[in-house]
């Protein structure tokens, strides 16, 4: 939103918040929030608060920790146990377990793994360690994607032959499609993330409203964004107006960042891919090209990896399909805890669980 006074900040509350409370008129609403900053920022905000009981929302896959598979985590830990290999990593996904262990834990155990904060940053690494082999593990969104993109072709550039993409890419759009196919996920409108709109802009969301008659907003981040978006999401419901609208015009273009599109498409292209909690779904993730496949991991160091098990009684997946909340999970505050995480959800600060653990009411923290 454009810069504000805190007087007119409370008044367009006021009136987003009335005017939402007229839209719903009583009907029991579910809204879904698809990104985990969405999901931080209106705990932050107490946006939940400040909606009629009958609006519930929803956190849906946008936190790319989480939608990570088990099979993943546990190849990047076998990978973390190789003398010649530096693993490069987001530090959120340190503590996310695998099947029997986490990196956090190889890395106490000592295994060379570094926390970086851009997949530049692991090319660096690469550049100053030629008798190692540098993976980085490019775990994220279409937001990301294209750094990681970047760095490949920086590398081949460079002739660099130690650096190699452990790639875990998803995309958003396929996930949608997924949820709402499987019929069992009941929402009546989404807040569609701001970040991944950015790059990718307003025409992959277009089936939302013209397959499925779903009212879909691209949301932005602050307290007023996401109460607006929540507005015109009920205008959609109330007058039976199903569109693709975008809140965030500020910041997302219609058609994108072509660049950072451009950059993507030149390294990756479309795969099926699983996602946790879900399953496979097709088009969902990102493999490296045939042209860069120097760089991929997978293809390039072999490695035996264990057999992936989930941990028994995490409800992860379900929460982040929509079908349960954190609070129905019965490890949630007990056995799953920050400190101690027994799924994803519970790991990254986008995490649904994680936030619900940190800013929800305190009545389950034992």
């Amino acid at each position: 939103m454009q810069t504000m006074t805190n007087e007119e900040v409370k008044r367009a509350a006021d009136f987003f918040t009335k005017e939402i409370a007229k839209l719903a008129d009583g009907k029991s609403l579910r809204l879904m929030e698809v990104c985990g900053t969405h999901t931080v920022a209106i705990f932050k905000a107490g946006i939940r608060q400040l909606l009629p009981e009958n609006i519930e929302l929803v956190s849906g896959p946008g936190c790319p920790v989480c939608v990570t598979p088990n099979e993943y985590l546990d190849t990047a830990i076998a990978y973390s146990r190789k003398s010649d290999v530096i693993i490069t990593t987001f530090g959120d996904m340190l503590k996310v377990p695998g099947s029997s262990s986490s990196l956090a834990i190889e890395k106490a155990q000592g295994a060379d793994i570094r926390i970086v904060y851009s997949s530049l940053e692991a090319l660096e690494i690469a550049e100053n360690h030629p008798d190692k082999k540098v993976i980085f593990l490019a775990v994220g969104f279409e937001t990301t994607a294209p750094t990681a993109a970047a760095a490949i072709l920086m590398a081949d550039e460079a002739k660099l032959t130690n650096f190699y993409v452990l790639s875990a890419h998803k995309l958003v759009p396929p996930a949608l499609r997924a949820l709402l196919t499987a019929g069992d996920s009941h929402v009546d409108g989404f807040l569609l993330p701001g970040h991944v709109s950015a790059i990718i802009g307003l025409e992959p969301y277009e089936f939302l409203s013209k397959e499925y008659n779903i009212p879909a907003v691209i949301a932005g981040f602050e307290p007023l964004d996401i109460l607006q978006s929540v507005y015109i999401l009920l205008q959609q419901i109330r007058y039976k107006a199903a569109k693709l609208e975008n809140q965030y015009s500020r910041i997302v273009p219609e058609r994108g960042n072509l660049a950072a599109c451009n950059v993507l498409s030149q390294v990756y292209q479309e795969a099926d891919a699983v996602w946790r909690g879900i399953g496979e779904i097709p088009k969902s993730g990102l493999v490296i090209r045939k042209k860069y496949q120097a760089f991929d991991a997978r293809l390039n160091i072999p490695i035996v990896v264990e057999e992936t098990k989930e941990a028994k009684g995490c409800q992860c997946g379900n929460v982040l399909r929509g079908l349960l909340l954190p609070t129905d999970c019965l490890l949630f505050g007990k056995a799953c805890r920050p400190e101690h995480p027994i799924g994803s959800c519970m790991v990254s600060v986008e995490g649904t669980c994680a936030a619900w653990y940190k800013y929800g009411a305190g009545r389950w923290q034992v």
